[in-house]
């Protein structure tokens, strides 16, 4: 393999393992806001069953009901902001694994045209000595018969 081919595919080698890290750092982020998202319904669903029983609490429901709403949203609108970069990324690691497939397969490719030159070359001397034997071996049978 040529050092330009290997050179290329360990830097495209290493933007697939950049990528692939800050995918699963974006996922890690997700699943938390996921997580933070959970949380706040069941903290909603608990204050609404409280509030069933005790009066105070159902008196301040309202107030908490808008607390989580905004809170909810702002999670919600971080998710989707989140969402959209794991596409990205997830576009780009597609993008950057095949980058580095076809450096393979030009590296590939490449390996294999410098082993079938050498082969034809290896071939044409093998050729050229068997010649040269032939000839000597008719040479010297033409000199018994004389």
């Amino acid at each position: 393999m040529t050092k330009w081919a290997k050179s290329l595919i360990r830097l495209s080698t290493f933007e697939v393992e950049t990528l692939q890290k800050r995918l699963a750092e974006v996922v890690t982020r997700r699943t938390h806001v996921e997580m933070k998202i959970a949380t706040l319904d069941a903290e909603y669903e608990l204050e609404c069953t409280r509030a069933i029983s005790d009066p105070t609490i159902a008196h301040h429901l309202s107030a908490y009901k808008n607390g989580f709403k905004h809170r909810r949203e702002a999670a919600a609108a971080d998710l989707d902001l989140i969402v959209r970069e794991e596409d990205g990324v997830r576009d780009q690691l597609g993008g950057a694994f095949e980058d580095l497939k076809k450096f393979e397969h030009v590296a590939e490719v490449t390996h294999l045209k410098q082993v079938a030159a050498a082969k034809r070359v290896e071939d044409a001397a093998l050729d050229e000595a068997a010649i040269r034997i032939s000839v000597g071996q008719a040479a010297g049978h033409a000199k018994r018969r004389a």
